[in-house]
């Protein structure tokens, strides 16, 4: 921010004390104190303290005691939430015009200070894949940027806190490297214009997955939940909530939250779901626990399609890999060497976290609570509407986090989408997956109270869908 505005700078915690002001002034119910909306706005805002305790004091075991202690109120008022039946409609203490200014403005501040500050090793390793990819090249290029000298630098550009992307990241940065390439007015030697066109595709995926966030979130306020109110809202209080800023520049915790908000957006196209969410898998590993709840979710007929899409997709990113591969070692270290192996042992030593400073042997039985609870989200209630999907996936990546090895908790971007989707939702109990019959391969018909949903949504008040 320098560049553009000398002499500014804000700190992660005035930033902190600044959105917190705003996020009051614009969402608190002051009228309902007790309510459920300001329950879940003071579990929102206490996890940015517990970030920055984290940063400051990384060696420290209360920092990810007390982040564990929020997330783990977050995973209960997660499980609890198909209890409260009754939602009522909470308007903002700002009108339309004005939440629409402040979001703009939040997402301009935001995204200069993507544009000005460098992007993350991880990133750009992100984008030199991809440019690797669209020339088809089998072995790595030299870095145009250099490396960070930070000792916690993997040899392949990676943090070694931080998760290893998947395949399915490079593909996505691979257009959009080419598109920077094409745009880049740098007339420097050929190394420095690499240079120049690498950093401006970082900035640029930046950018583009956040907008994909904002744009999913105000699509289904607007489409599913009947109230372009409440999407302009969750875009905007997942802009300005601390821990947003905190990681803005970390695409790839960005890029597999934008794709399952999407692939909610589109539940009604198991297809499109399918492919989606292959996608996500493909970026991240978590989104693949979210797989057999969502295979449940659409039923025998409907998760044949579902998984058919997500086998698609990972065919189509193993044969991508196959094409800048020169023999099957290389092969084979792209595709499984893409895998997160130290979170499957359930073991980092090199990494910071809470798990660091104790015994793996403790993470153990928490992973073994957490497959339980997947497996019981997955098959209870065997029926399930839209409002338990969106419940039961964010509370399985929240529970991610408490036997993550590398630094379990701070990957707030993971869920944060899914979190405001809860927080903000009102009673869509009726919007159940589609059916299908043996015969006809096209969506069952709309019924009676989707239909009256879609009367309230089109008719600007959705008052139907509260209760």
């Amino acid at each position: 921010m320098n560049e553009s505005l000398p002499g500014y700078q804000v700190s992660s915690a005035t930033w902190f004390y600044l959105s917190l002001l705003l996020i009051v002034a614009v969402f608190f119910r002051f009228g309902r104190v007790w309510s459920l909306r300001n329950i879940d706005l003071t579990l929102l805002l206490s996890l940015s303290p517990c970030l920055l305790l984290v940063a400051e004091f990384p060696e420290d075991a209360f920092s990810y005691s007390a982040l564990f202690f929020v997330t783990g109120l977050l995973l209960v008022r997660l499980f609890v939430d198909r209890f409260f039946t009754r939602r009522p409609r909470l308007a903002q203490n700002l009108n339309v015009p004005g939440l629409a200014f402040l979001c703009v403005s939040a997402f301009a501040f935001l995204m200069t200070t993507v544009v000005t500050n460098s992007p993350p090793d991880n990133t750009m390793e992100t984008v030199r894949r991809g440019r690797q990819l669209l020339k088809m090249q089998e072995t790595p290029e030299a870095p145009a940027v250099p490396a960070t000298n930070d000792p916690a630098t993997t040899k392949d550009g990676t943090q070694a806190d931080e998760p290893k992307p998947g395949p399915a990241s490079p593909l996505i940065a691979a257009p959009v490297g080419a598109i920077s390439k094409a745009v880049s007015l740098n007339s420097g030697s050929p190394i420095e214009q690499a240079a120049s066109s690498e950093l401006l595709a970082a900035r640029i995926l930046a950018v583009i997955a956040h907008a994909a966030v904002l744009a999913g979130l105000f699509f289904l306020g607007a489409r599913h939940f009947g109230d372009a109110q409440i999407g302009l809202a969750m875009a905007t209080l997942y802009l300005l909530l601390p821990c947003t800023s905190f990681d803005v520049h970390k695409v790839n915790h960005v890029l597999p939250a934008a794709l399952i908000v999407w692939a909610l957006a589109a539940y009604r196209r198991p297809s499109v779901s399918g492919s989606l969410m292959g996608m996500a898998c493909g970026t991240l590993f978590f989104p693949v626990f979210l797989l057999p709840l969502w295979a449940a979710f659409y039923g025998r007929r409907g998760a044949v399609r579902f998984v058919t899409a997500v086998g698609v997709v990972f065919a189509l990113m193993v044969s991508s890999l196959a094409l800048i591969s020169s023999d099957m070692r290389s092969f084979t270290e792209r595709t499984l060497g893409s895998i997160d192996w130290p979170a499957l042992k359930l073991r980092e030593a090199e990494a910071a976290g809470f798990w660091s400073q104790h015994d793996p042997a403790y993470g153990i039985p928490v992973f073994a609570g957490f497959l339980i609870m997947l497996f019981v989200l997955t098959v209870w209630p065997r029926k399930k509407s839209l409002e338990q999907l969106l419940a039961s996936s964010t509370a399985i990546v929240v529970g991610t986090q408490f036997w993550y090895p590398q630094q379990g908790g701070v990957y707030v971007l993971w869920y944060l989408p899914l979190l405001l989707l809860v927080v903000f939702r009102p009673s869509v109990s009726h919007l159940l997956p589609p059916t299908f019959s043996q015969t006809e391969t096209t969506k069952q018909p709309v019924t009676k109270p989707q239909a009256a949903a879609a009367g309230a949504s089109a008719s600007g008040s959705g008052t139907r869908l509260f209760r």
